[in-house]
């Protein structure tokens, strides 16, 4: 079998269509812009497990629906396929439901954002790229830092001068070339799109190209797989760019046209920080996009975008979903990660901390309803914002 059933590129606003044998950014209908999908000449009914019996446990088990053609550039440093972990004992109110971590911490470079760099790089390296640049929160510029080393290619990171040190050193050694900005990441974003312009390098803003999309809507297989082919209730997502939120609600379609899942969808519920809360605050006053928000400081890192470039598409979904939309404090988040630490022995991410407390008050809400299955995900490790928590 090909390594990539993949047709073409689609815009989801306008349905515009694109080769995928070229570059590309966004849609060119000047009157949407949208991020671009990739599209599948998609198999029907496949068994599933046999299709995938044997084969290694990483993304790249669900190479036909990846988008690179030639196994020769796939750039891989094994991630992908991480644990459902059940809750073992933290509970709350009556303990009615049954609650997983899916935990991306053990990805390389420690989050995953692992997923979506080593599919756009491999496509990158497809298509002919050799300078890639990326403004980032902290995760992305690592894992771009680590895949291009690992591919050959060269590395430019954006990054706020506030990121905890950490973020930074992996960077350098990896051996990028790390830019530190005055500012958040919209800030990086727009110095990264100066110098990419004037430097004829390619970005890999999040969703501004299409491949990083298609990398982490493996999470989506894997969770569809590693439940034995049903989806939970409820799944809670720390949305920052929101790549991953819409890259799960992808697979799920892609697999339901296969015939691998029914048309049952899980509820999704976008977690934010206080300090940068567009979308929870447009999706409880019902808009179709959300505003510029940016109140500074945060330790969840990932979750300081005061305004995501796919804002209406991280929307449509909570939408489709019969979602929600819900904002955590600092204090909050803290407290959750060491609660989390302390009954469980995970040491997560702020980011990831923010879902209990989120799941929390939904509980008590009844938002969460009684037996629901419940899938909380983990982007990344905790180890790498020590300088971030009061211990």
């Amino acid at each position: 079998m090909k390594l990539s059933l993949i047709e073409d590129l689609y815009c989801p606003a306008c349905g515009t269509r694109y080769p995928s044998t070229v570059i590309q950014t966004v849609c060119l209908n000047e009157a949407c812009k949208s991020s671009l999908f990739a599209g599948y000449n998609l198999p029907l009914s496949t068994d599933p497990e046999r299709l995938f019996s044997g084969r290694p446990a990483t993304m790249w088990r669900y190479h036909e629906f990846l988008p690179v053609a030639d196994p020769a550039h796939v750039v891989t440093l094994g991630e992908g396929f991480t644990p459902v972990l059940p809750l073992r004992n933290l509970s709350y109110q009556e303990n009615d439901n049954e609650v997983f971590w899916k935990d991306e911490s053990g990805n390389p470079t420690g989050s995953f954002k692992a997923r979506g760099i080593s599919s756009a790089v491999s496509k990158a390296k497809e298509l002919g790229i050799t300078n890639i640049v990326t403004p980032t929160a902290g995760n992305a510029g690592g894992a771009l830092a680590a895949y291009c080393a690992q591919g050959g290619l060269n590395a430019y990171v954006y990054m706020p001068k506030l990121t905890p040190k950490v973020f930074k050193d992996e960077c350098r050694l990896y051996g990028a070339n790390l830019i530190e900005v005055d500012g958040n990441i919209s800030d990086c974003g727009k110095l990264a799109d100066k110098d990419a312009t004037e430097n004829g390098w390619f970005q890999v803003s999040t969703l501004k190209e299409p491949y990083r999309l298609e990398g982490k809507k493996t999470m989506g297989y894997e969770i569809a797989e590693q439940f034995n082919w049903e989806v939970p209730d409820v799944i809670l997502y720390p949305t920052g760019g929101g790549t991953g939120l819409i890259g799960i609600w992808k697979a799920f379609d892609e697999m339901e046209k296969m015939g691998w899942i029914g048309s049952k969808r899980p509820r999704m519920v976008t977690v934010q920080s206080e300090s940068c809360d567009g979308i929870t605050q447009a999706f409880h006053h019902q808009e179709l996009q959300s505003q510029f928000v940016d109140r500074g400081f945060t330790i969840a890192n990932g979750l300081r975008v005061p305004k995501p470039y796919a804002d209406k598409l991280i929307l449509k979904v909570l939408r489709e979903s019969a979602g929600t939309a819900i904002s955590v404090s600092d204090i909050q988040m803290e407290s959750a990660l060491k609660e989390i630490a302390r009954k469980e022995g995970m040491l997560i991410a702020p980011e990831g901390a923010a879902l209990w407390q989120a799941f929390k008050t939904l509980k008590a809400s009844n938002w969460i309803r009684s037996g629901e299955r419940v899938l909380l995900l983990n982007t990344g490790s905790g180890y790498k914002y020590l300088e971030n928590i009061n211990i």
